[in-house]
């Protein structure tokens, strides 16, 4: 409940003015409903009883019915002013949240961004934000509304009406409220974030099924995959049913304390009413505000039963936007460019290891300008982590990394970035033309430096047959081969222009004749660049001035 409440006042902290508007109109708008429904009771009551009597004619209409007028107007315009406030405040919360998960993601270190599918970030961005939406407006909101109306009203009744009508309301209320909340928090929390859960494997598999239907159906497992989507999907259903059980019975426990209240209230209003305490207008007052509330409580036990999944999506959204920014956050030093015989990137006694197994122990390595360096050994033993390692995304234990000739941990994001770049083994690309896809790297890119790069990745055949630069691609690279949505990463990798070029696998997937050319392409683009590469391929190996082999 505590990361529910500071995730409540990291979302809202900018908007709690108009939340604490929002639900000053919503105890106002409860507020008339309930005096409405009493007033107009008391009014039928008592314009009954002057006609009985003939005294109606004297009896004044105008008062209550103007009162009832005002409360029926005075709820409309406040209904529209709560909703209008507590939905934007809610809006603008989610979005702001929406942001600072976004920069979260963004700053994480590559290897978690590397490994985190598309859809996974479309659920963080959209499911369990949006079920962030409740927190305000199914629970907090109504719950505090509840409590105040329903103390204000019970103690109206007893005011006007009686003392022993108001402690019954009060008591059948109160138990009624208790076992509502005892039996939603008991039954439906693991129902919940299965449910949420359950919702989110759906939408991962459909997506992933969408996206790979091709290769799906090439490959014979289509049908398979499918089958797994139904899975998710029944299994969201089968936790959304227990919900809504338990969600009637709540229900049920609320309006069984709504007719206990009401029933007492009216058997005791007559009783007043026979024995002269109360006039009969009165203990219809009672009755019927007794319903009115019935409806006050109503609305409290579907946020409860809503209350598992967020406290799921709080603890996911939390946790990531708690260690997400992981980027060093030591002061940055100017940087400044080494002598010519200082090496671009130099690693000294460096030890990292991961889940308590040792992957690299007092590893040193230099790379030098215009130097080719090929990181070879089996898969696991840690190629890929010498090379986040010398982009400043994971932290040693022990030892030194220099770039550029100074701590890599001493530069900001900017300069990191200006001296270094990365080609991991999955690369993203985006819908959009060639041409958008290499101006991510660089705005100000003209088209003869993206055929030149192009060139250099032998692409630009492809991307001529396939209308120029100007030709559009589908999401994800869909138009491309691998090999091609590869290089075309490659290209747009090449155009930061690095002093240090670190490339995972490069050459993968592509012929031995066409790796050749872009390995030779690479290099003829940047000449004086320091390159460090994880090697799978003897062409890489055949590429580079020398070998660095992990154990």
């Amino acid at each position: 409940m505590m990361r529910l409440f500071r995730l409540f006042l990291r979302i809202w902290r900018a908007h709690l003015g108009a939340f604490l508007l929002g639900t000053v109109l919503s105890v106002l708008v409860l507020s008339a409903g309930t005096a409405l429904l009493g007033l107009s009771g008391w009014f039928i009551t008592a314009t009954g009883m002057a006609g009985l009597m003939g005294i109606g004619i004297a009896f004044n209409v105008f008062g209550p019915s103007a009162g009832i007028r005002a409360l029926a107007l005075g709820r409309a315009a406040t209904r529209y002013g709560e909703r209008v406030l507590s939905h934007d405040a809610t809006l603008r919360g989610l979005a702001a949240l929406r942001g600072q998960l976004l920069a979260a993601m963004t700053k994480a270190p590559l290897r978690v961004l590397a490994a985190l599918r598309g859809s996974e970030r479309l659920n963080h961005l959209t499911l369990d934000v949006d079920a962030l939406d409740g927190l305000a407006l199914r629970l907090i909101i109504p719950l505090a509304t509840t409590l105040v109306v329903l103390t204000g009203f019970i103690a109206l009744v007893w005011w006007l009406e009686s003392g022993l009508v108001a402690s019954l309301q009060a008591m059948s209320y109160l138990l009624g409220l208790t076992l509502a909340i005892v039996l939603v928090l008991k039954t439906t929390s693991q129902p919940s974030r299965l449910a949420q859960k359950a919702l989110q494997a759906l939408r991962e598999r459909y997506i992933d099924v969408v996206r790979a239907r091709p290769e799906l159906m090439v490959s014979g497992t289509l049908a398979s995959r499918s089958r797994k989507v139904l899975e998710a999907q029944d299994r969201l259903q089968n936790a959304q049913g227990k919900i809504d059980r338990f969600e009637r019975l709540a229900g049920l426990c609320l309006s069984g304390a709504g007719t206990v209240a009401a029933s007492a209230s009216l058997y005791l209003g007559i009783t007043l009413a026979q024995r002269g305490v109360i006039d009969a207008p009165m203990a219809a007052f009672g009755f019927f505000t007794a319903l009115a509330l019935t409806e006050v409580i109503a609305p409290v036990h579907r946020g409860l039963t809503e209350l598992g999944r967020m406290k799921d999506a709080a603890r996911r959204i939390d946790a990531q936007i708690q260690h997400g920014e992981t980027l060093p956050t030591q002061a940055a030093k100017p940087a400044r460019v080494g002598k010519a015989d200082q090496p671009v990137l130099a690693l000294s006694g460096v030890c990292y290891s991961q889940f308590g197994r040792a992957i690299l122990k007092d590893f040193s390595l230099t790379v030098r300008a215009g130097e080719t360096v090929a990181l070879i050994g089996p898969s696991g033993v840690g190629k890929s982590t010498v090379l986040l390692l010398a982009l400043g995304q994971l932290r040693p234990q022990a030892g030194q990394i220099d770039l550029a000739g100074h701590d890599v941990f001493a530069l900001s994001e900017a300069q990191l970035f200006s001296l270094s770049t990365l080609l991991p083994q999955r690369s993203a690309l985006m819908s959009g033309t060639v041409m958008d896809a290499l101006r991510l790297s660089r705005p100000d890119l003209d088209e003869a430096q993206a055929w030149n790069v192009l060139t250099a990745v032998q692409l630009a055949p492809v991307i001529v047959d396939r209308g120029g630069l100007d030709s559009r691609l589908g999401e994800g690279g869909s138009g491309l081969s691998g090999g091609e949505q590869r290089r075309l990463s490659l290209a747009r990798v090449l155009l930061r222009n690095p002093r240090l070029l670190l490339l995972d696998e490069p050459t993968e997937g592509l012929d031995h004749a066409t790796a050749q050319a872009v390995l030779a392409g690479i290099r003829q683009f940047l000449p004086d660049a320091a390159i460090l590469m994880a090697s799978h391929q003897s062409v890489e190996k055949a590429a580079a001035d020398r070998t660095v082999l992990l154990k």
